[in-house]
Order: structure tokens, then sequence, then C-alpha cells
């Protein structure tokens, strides 16, 4: 490694991370000034508070109700209220273990915890589904006699319930994916109750106790749509994959378009949590060009158009290094290989214009 390849190690002024290819924090100055976290983790935890209370003492009533009533949807809705409240307990837990320091071998800290709440919310919203959906055809094929009137009650108390839970949660910074978990249960409750209200007035007006099955399969739809979207959303996070509206070739091919950059390669986009997005890459400059310049530049473009805060930064003169197969292009850009965004390394970003 020459000097300049060390440039991202200068250590404390923070706008870089430590060395090649690393996983570094970025730009301690700023690497949040581009994003912001919204309220704080102690009014989150609040009115998370206040929603897990509502639901719970609502949850066992309507047990109690769905059990004499005989209504499999009202029975139904009190078990997505169970993982309503799991939802909330473990996004309060996940909060705990984020705010915990990174130290010892999680140099992130905890951060993850809430993804994983997240991927949690999302698994028990799809297993829950199925075992909803396979209990509402039974209902279909063979339906019990449905108490209507106790079930409409119950439903529209569980609506009123439900809204006030869920404006609670909308008060909490919802760009948390795990806050945004348990959202989407209490979004998805409020639908199943106000479709439960709906079957319980067929039943109560014309006697068709199958509408209570109908009413759960419409939940079960809901309850599938946001599962999977956690799912994905949390699982394209835990594959380092690019964050959403973020194009590492196009920032790439930016990054190498500016002043006295030759290439840019080993370029990673990924997310450290929700709302915090991090890049590395390799940053090969022109023969006597100021690495120094070039890096602050460059993080600089990245924290204020690209809302990038963490970002780590080798940077290299061409052609200098003693071990210079670590160096993709270690003479000049003239001798283009045929392929030319097509290495180990990952795409080759170069000035001009060229495929991916």
């Amino acid at each position: 490694m020459t000097d300049h390849g060390h440039d991202a190690d200068h250590g404390h002024d923070h706008e870089a991370g430590h060395g090649h290819g690393g996983h570094g924090h970025g730009d301690g100055v700023g690497g949040h000034a581009g994003h912001s976290h919204g309220v704080s983790a102690d009014a989150d935890r609040r009115w998370l508070a206040i929603a897990l209370t509502l639901i719970t003492v609502f949850m066992v009533a309507e047990v109690v109700v769905g059990i004499i009533a005989g209504s499999l949807a009202l029975i139904s809705d009190a078990a997505h209220m169970l993982t309503d409240a799991a939802s909330i307990v473990l996004a309060l837990i996940a909060m705990r273990l984020a705010a915990r320091p990174a130290r010892g071998g999680f140099t992130y800290g905890l951060k993850r915890a809430e993804i994983l709440s997240a991927q949690a919310n999302g698994l028990t919203l799809l297993l829950l589904g199925a075992w909803l959906g396979y209990e509402a055809v039974r209902r279909l094929i063979s339906p019990p006699e449905v108490a209507g009137g106790l079930m409409l009650a119950t439903a529209l108390v569980g609506i009123v319930v439900n809204v006030v839970a869920a404006w609670c949660i909308s008060k909490a910074n919802r760009t948390s994916l795990n806050v945004e978990g348990a959202y989407q249960h209490i979004l998805n409750d409020l639908f199943a109750f106000i479709g439960t209200a709906i079957a319980a007035l067929i039943v109560v007006l014309t006697g068709f106790d199958r509408a209570d099955a109908i009413a759960t399969l419409v939940v079960v739809v809901l309850m599938f749509k946001a599962g999977y979207g956690l799912v994905r959303d949390s699982g394209r996070i835990f594959l380092e994959a690019a964050p959403v509206g973020f194009d590492p070739d196009a920032i790439g091919d930016e990054l190498a378009s500016q002043p006295q950059v030759v290439e840019i390669h080993d370029l990673h986009v990924w997310t450290i949590t929700s709302g915090e997005p991090a890049l590395s890459a390799h940053v090969l400059v022109e023969p006597g060009g100021d690495c120094h310049a070039v890096r602050r530049h460059l993080q600089q473009l990245l924290r204020v158009k690209h809302d990038i805060g963490h970002a780590t930064l080798q940077v290299d003169h061409l052609g200098e290094g003693a071990d210079v197969e670590d160096l993709l292009q270690i003479t000049t850009p003239s001798a283009e290989p045929a392929e030319h965004c097509d290495d180990a390394h990952g795409p080759v970003h170069r000035p001009g214009p060229h495929e991916h």
C-alpha cells in the first residue's frame, strides 16, 4: 500500500474509513447530516408503548368475545393483534439493542437488530396468514353459526382501538424498517376490523354466515402483501444489496467523471440499517494528482448529492504501489480490456461513455 493508499486512514478527520474495501463509518461530522432519523428514540419508545397497551387490553377482550360469538374473523383479528403486540415488543427491544455503542467484534454496534425485528414481523404475518387462510376455507365449506350482533359491536370497537394505535405509531420514526413493520401490522389489523364489521353487518341483515370466512380471506391477502414487503426489504439489507433508489453503476460513473479521477473500481453500496446507506470504493487518481483533495471532494459529493454519510474511499495514484497486482489499472487506461466492466473486483468505472 502506498502512502496515498492510506489517505482513507487519515484518521481522525473521519472523512473516510479504513483502507481497501473496508466497511467504514465515513464522515463522522457529516455522516448523519444528510439523513434525518426523525423523532428521538425516547419519543419512539413512548408512542410504541402507548400503542402496545391499547392493543394488549383489547386483544384479551376480543379473544373472549370471539369464542362466545363463534366468529373466526374476530379470533383471527385477535391473533393478528397478538402479532401486533409481538411486533411492538420486538421493536422496543431492537431499539434498545441498536442504541448500544459499537464495541468489540460488533463494529457497527447492534443497529441491524431492527432489521431482524422487521424480518420477524414479516414472517409472522406470512405464517399467520397461511393458517388463517386454511381455517377460512374450512369455514366456507362448512360455516358455523355466528353471533353477528356481538361480532359487529366488537369489530366497531376494534376499529377505534386500531385507529388510535396506528396514529400513535405514525408519530414514531417510520423511516425505520423496524417501526414500519409494527405500523404495517396495525394498519393490516385496522383493515381486518373494517372487513369484520362489514361481514358482521351482512350476517345480521341476511344470516349469511360465510361472510365471516370471506372477511378473513380478505385480511389474509392484506397480511401476505405486508409480510412479503417486510421480508423483501429486510432481505435486501441482509444480502448487502444496494438501497432502493441507488444505482451503483450511475454513482460509479459519476465519481469517475470527477477531476483528476482516472478509475473507480471495487465499488460497493449497501445499507447498514434503515436510513443509513454506506459506500466503499478504490479510487485511482492521475499521476501527480492531489489524492487528499480528490478524496474530500468525492466524500462531499456522496454526502450532499446521494445522502451517503458512511463512505470509505481508498485513493491511490495511477501506477503507484509496491503490490501492483492489487491495482486493476497500473499503467495507463489506453489499453482497455475488451470486457471493460467485467472483473472479479466488480464493475470498473472510467471517464467517458462505456457499457456495464
